[in-house]
């Protein structure tokens, strides 16, 4: 068979600094180790000799789904770019000795994970005590400080603390007021729209347009809210440019409702026309978002974490301003800071949960109402224990980490969003030191519980009893097998390619050989979160196709299909009984859309899809050093 033609000579965009899942750990022993020389930036990447392989993304798997399907060589690994707003040198840590070069790694620049001693299964424990009451707010910013910023890649350096497990007896966070509500009433009038991934079951069971179910080739109905088309060949309706800068710029952050799709830049919040692309609303904002939630409120509110102002070339000003947002109008709510003494906290994660924004760090955390910015609750970081972060949606669930760095135990905890009231809690077997939240509703943990071989041996899943704490299924899913990754070192809810759903959690198998001399595949594979095991059902990309879950749809599963060089990715539902996939969209296979769709891979990019349109965007903005690249492509399908 001879070889393919070779595809355009463009690269995947800068990765941003490293990332492992579940990487070494927060605190340390009281030694910090020193900071080494900054990165250079990436080498000009050298145009293709043959129809290349995509490079290798990270991912938490040993031997992970590779991006760039059907392409028969690997090219050189690029260096990593050079870190700039928010992200500060990358350094080893304890226990990490030195290692030969790696392909960059991008969602947020945490190192590779240390190996973790092999536990064995959580077990439920008793309830603990209500959070406890903010302070009195004091003045609207802190002193900048030293710390990490929302994507730290250096481990962080815990205050000692005296022993005892309880959350009382500690020192309690103070939150304060930062700024005046601003309203940015777009000319034209008032939107108003419904959530397309809300902080209720809609999130997981409808898009923006919903819709009936339509039919699939076998004449059955999806049983989703995402219609059918007519025709699912799909053109591109705009593209954004990557923003210039000469720096790397943290752009994560992307929401759809009915009326508009918001998108993060460089220090700025946009909302554009769903199907035109043309702007309704520019947020600006003082500094770089560092965290943003993916849930939205049923009255499209959204919550973001951002610095304070725009740093110096690699630097950061920290992470310590949370703001909501008001999608329908562009309008930024409220900001506030939170304080542990007189200095502000930098904040790891943020999330929406009903209408309580929360966020967290080993320094502390608040809730605040979405609609006023009024403190609800804090989590008091006294003792030996800490609420790491949240995961939201229609519930709330905290990770709280409990004793020292040698003797960690996490507590997976449902709270009340509005009382900060442990609901139930499960307590993971010591040893386990990272969790991540994959849903709060089923309520699914991912950690990873050990190393056989030295490497990254995947991910275990943990199904858990909302009301009861009590321990549903372990699912062992080794690196060899399947994909799927997780942040879980600071960002608590950031996991890619995992859903949980109709009583299932849907993971990707790694990339495979298909039946074509340059082929890839691979399968989404279903399990029982009740009983932890396989239910039988399997999804086939197709040869020369990987697919990976995007979301819930009723009870189907949405999925993209990333595709071989010479076609256009698409968008399928999958059938939660038969499991049959049926076509909903299919981007373009044009030379220039299928150069742009090449750029935004699984692993890195944010994927959203409603209404027929599928909506893919960068988590980074960066110097391009090779080729065209975007912040954000929208592809809709036809009637």
């Amino acid at each position: 068979m001879t070889q393919p033609p070779p595809p355009p000579p463009n690269q995947p965009p800068n990765q941003p600094p490293q990332q492992g899942g579940f990487g070494p750990p927060q605190d340390q022993p009281p030694t910090a180790p020193a900071m080494p020389p900054a990165p250079t930036g990436p080498p000009a990447p050298q145009p293709p000799t043959g129809p290349p392989a995509s490079p290798t993304p990270p991912g938490l798997q040993k031997g992970g789904p590779q991006p760039g399907y059907g392409y028969p060589q690997q090219p050189p690994a690029p260096q990593q770019p050079q870190p700039g707003y928010g992200h500060p040198q990358p350094q080893s840590g304890y226990g990490h000795p030195p290692q030969a070069p790696q392909p960059p790694q991008p969602a947020y620049g945490y190192p590779q994970a240390p190996q973790q001693p092999q536990p064995g299964y959580g077990y439920p424990g008793a309830q603990q005590n209500p959070y406890g009451q903010p302070g009195a707010p004091t003045s609207p910013y802190g002193q900048p400080g030293y710390g990490h910023p929302g994507a730290p890649t250096a481990p962080m350096q815990m205050q000692p603390a005296p022993t005892g497990g309880g959350r009382n007896n500690a020192t309690v966070a103070i939150v304060v007021s930062a700024l005046v509500v601003i309203a940015l009433i777009v000319a034209g009038g008032v939107w108003y729209a419904k959530s397309s991934g809300g902080d209720d079951k809609k999130h997981d069971t409808a898009s923006s347009g919903g819709g009936t179910g339509g039919k699939d080739g076998s004449g059955g109905t999806t049983g989703g809210k995402e219609k059918v088309p007519s025709d699912p060949a799909a053109k591109v309706l705009f593209q954004v440019p990557m923003p210039t800068t000469s720096d790397t710029v943290v752009t994560t952050g992307s929401w759809l409702t009915d009326k508009v799709y918001a998108k993060s830049g460089v220090a700025e919040v946009v909302g554009y026309d769903p199907a035109k692309g043309t702007k309704l609303w520019t947020l600006k904002l003082p500094g770089p978002v560092c965290a943003a939630t993916k849930h939205v409120t049923a009255d499209n509110k959204t919550a973001i974490a951002f610095q304070p102002k725009m740093p110096a070339k690699n630097s950061t000003a920290g992470c310590s301003q949370i703001a909501a947002i008001d999608l329908d109008r562009g309008a930024r709510l409220w900001t506030r800071t939170v304080k542990n003494g007189d200095s502000p906290i930098f904040l790891d994660n943020v999330t929406v949960a009903q209408h309580t924004v929360a966020v967290g760090s080993s320094d502390g955390g608040a809730a605040f109402d979405i609609d006023s910015g009024k403190v609800l609750w804090q989590p008091k970081p006294g003792d030996t224990c800490y609420d790491d972060g949240y995961g939201g949606g229609t519930k709330l669930v905290a990770v709280r980490k409990c004793g020292s760095y040698d003797n960690r135990q996490l507590h997976i905890q449902n709270i009340d969003p509005v009382s900060g009231k442990v609901i139930s809690e499960y307590k993971m077997d010591p040893g386990i030191e990272y969790a991540a939240v994959v849903s709060t509703d089923p309520l699914v943990v991912a950690a990873r519980v050990g190393d056989s071989g030295g490497g990254d041996d995947g991910l275990d899943y943990f199904s858990i009893d909302n009301k009861t704490g009590k321990l549903l299924s372990h699912i062992s899913a080794p690196g060899d097998t399947y994909g799927g990754r997780c942040d879980g070192i600071t960002r608590v809810e950031d996991c890619k390619e995992i859903v949980a759903g109709n009583g299932k959690l849907y993971v990707p198998t790694v990339e495979h050989d298909g039946t074509g001399q340059y082929s890839k595949t691979n399968e989404i594979i279903a399990f029982d979160l009740n009983t932890g095991k396989e239910t039988g059902q399997k999804a086939d990309a197709g040869d020369g196709y990987t697919i990976y879950p995007l979301r819930m749809d009723g009870g189907n599963l949405l999925a993209y299909k990333h595709p071989p060089y010479d076609k256009g990715g698409q968008v399928v539902s999958i059938d939660g009984g038969s499991f049959k996939a049926t076509k909903l969209l299919e981007n373009p296979a044009a030379q220039d859309a299928r150069q742009a769709e090449s750029t935004m891979l699984p692993d890195y990019a944010e994927f959203l899809y409603g209404d027929g349109r599928l909506y893919m965007s960068s988590v980074f903005a960066h110097k391009a050093s090779y080729g065209k690249e975007y912040l954000l492509l929208a592809f809709g399908a036809g009637a």
